[in-house]
């Protein structure tokens, strides 16, 4: 079943993909759904992506449930380590 749910937020930050240079991503879209290559039926879906350099100057993730879950606890940590205004 698709879920068709999309969040999409602005955001400041660069991106690499394997072999190519560094760019600046302005665009996230997160959404649950079915992966294009991943081993499983549903996976969470993160593009970073800067719209105004084309298609090549996106960054796509695809992660299980499980894997996405440990990822935003560790998010949140690292966050949290960090002293406020750093």
């Amino acid at each position: 079943m698709c879920t068709y749910a999309t969040v999409s937020e602005q955001v400041q930050g660069s991106a690499k993909g394997p072999g190519g240079p560094w760019f600046h991503v302005t665009d996230a879209t997160v959404y649950y759904d079915h992966p294009a290559h991943a081993m499983a039926e549903h996976t969470l879906n993160i593009d970073l992506a800067d719209p105004s350099r084309g298609p090549g100057a996106r960054l796509a993730v695809e992660l299980t449930r499980d894997s996405a879950t440990r990822l935003v606890r560790a998010i949140e940590e690292a966050l949290a380590s960090a002293p406020e205004g750093m």
